[in-house]
Protein backbone atom coordinates (compact mmCIF):
# COMPACT_ATOMS: atom_id res chain seq x y z
CA UNK A 1 0.00 0.00 0.00
CA UNK A 2 2.80 2.28 1.12
CA UNK A 3 4.35 1.79 -2.62
CA UNK A 4 1.23 2.62 -4.31
CA UNK A 5 0.85 5.90 -2.29
CA UNK A 6 4.25 7.06 -2.95
CA UNK A 7 4.11 6.44 -6.88
CA UNK A 8 0.67 8.17 -6.70
CA UNK A 9 2.77 11.45 -4.69
CA UNK A 10 5.33 10.77 -7.52
CA UNK A 11 3.18 10.91 -10.53
CA UNK A 12 1.62 14.16 -8.96
CA UNK A 13 4.93 15.97 -8.43
CA UNK A 14 6.11 15.23 -11.64
CA UNK A 15 2.50 16.27 -13.45
CA UNK A 16 2.38 19.69 -11.23
CA UNK A 17 5.92 20.14 -12.18
CA UNK A 18 6.15 19.85 -16.06
CA UNK A 19 2.25 21.73 -15.95
CA UNK A 20 4.92 24.33 -14.35
CA UNK A 21 8.22 24.42 -16.52
CA UNK A 22 5.66 23.53 -19.70
CA UNK A 23 9.08 21.95 -21.58
CA UNK A 24 7.04 20.95 -24.88
CA UNK A 25 5.06 24.31 -25.27
CA UNK A 26 9.19 25.88 -24.62
CA UNK A 27 10.69 23.43 -27.03
CA UNK A 28 8.04 24.17 -29.45
CA UNK A 29 8.56 28.20 -29.45
CA UNK A 30 12.36 27.61 -29.68
CA UNK A 31 12.17 25.35 -32.68
CA UNK A 32 9.68 28.08 -33.91
CA UNK A 33 11.62 31.39 -33.86
CA UNK A 34 15.07 29.35 -35.14
CA UNK A 35 12.74 28.01 -37.92
CA UNK A 36 11.54 31.78 -38.67
CA UNK A 37 14.60 34.32 -37.28
CA UNK A 38 17.37 32.46 -37.70
CA UNK A 39 19.60 33.11 -40.96
CA UNK A 40 21.75 30.88 -43.33
CA UNK A 41 22.06 27.38 -40.81
CA UNK A 42 25.60 26.38 -40.50
CA UNK A 43 24.84 22.73 -41.36
CA UNK A 44 22.04 20.71 -42.31
CA UNK A 45 22.00 18.67 -39.52
CA UNK A 46 20.83 21.00 -37.49
CA UNK A 47 18.98 22.59 -39.85
CA UNK A 48 17.50 18.77 -39.85
CA UNK A 49 17.20 18.54 -36.13
CA UNK A 50 15.27 22.03 -36.15
CA UNK A 51 12.55 20.95 -38.45
CA UNK A 52 12.21 17.74 -36.94
CA UNK A 53 11.50 19.52 -33.34
CA UNK A 54 9.03 21.91 -35.06
CA UNK A 55 7.25 19.66 -36.74
CA UNK A 56 6.80 17.12 -33.33
CA UNK A 57 5.81 20.14 -31.15
CA UNK A 58 3.79 21.88 -33.89
CA UNK A 59 2.66 19.83 -36.77
CA UNK A 60 -0.34 21.87 -37.86
CA UNK A 61 2.23 25.06 -38.03
CA UNK A 62 4.73 23.37 -39.17
CA UNK A 63 2.30 21.56 -42.48
CA UNK A 64 1.49 25.34 -43.36
CA UNK A 65 4.74 26.44 -42.91
CA UNK A 66 5.59 23.76 -45.53
CA UNK A 67 2.65 24.12 -47.84
CA UNK A 68 3.25 28.04 -48.36
CA UNK A 69 5.52 29.02 -50.07
CA UNK A 70 7.66 31.98 -48.06
CA UNK A 71 7.25 36.05 -49.23
CA UNK A 72 9.35 38.41 -48.95
CA UNK A 73 7.74 41.33 -46.02
CA UNK A 74 9.54 44.37 -46.43
CA UNK A 75 8.00 48.07 -44.81
CA UNK A 76 7.60 50.73 -47.76
CA UNK A 77 10.31 53.35 -47.81
CA UNK A 78 9.06 56.56 -47.67
CA UNK A 79 9.79 58.46 -50.61
CA UNK A 80 11.39 61.61 -50.55
CA UNK A 81 11.53 64.16 -52.52
CA UNK A 82 14.86 65.46 -53.61
CA UNK A 83 13.27 69.16 -54.63
CA UNK A 84 11.20 69.70 -51.77
CA UNK A 85 12.57 73.47 -50.35
CA UNK A 86 12.31 74.03 -53.79
CA UNK A 87 8.86 72.63 -53.67
CA UNK A 88 7.46 74.04 -50.06
CA UNK A 89 4.63 76.21 -49.73
CA UNK A 90 4.49 79.37 -47.61
CA UNK A 91 3.03 77.96 -44.65
CA UNK A 92 5.65 75.38 -44.88
CA UNK A 93 8.61 78.14 -44.68
CA UNK A 94 6.86 78.54 -41.22
CA UNK A 95 5.02 82.08 -42.33
CA UNK A 96 1.26 83.04 -43.06
CA UNK A 97 -1.07 82.04 -45.84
Amino acid sequence: MGVVVTAAVVALAAGYLLGRLRPWRRLGDWAADQVRFTGTWVGAGRQAFVVLVHAVTAPRTSWRIMCIPATETRAPAPVRDPDWVANRTRTDKGGTT
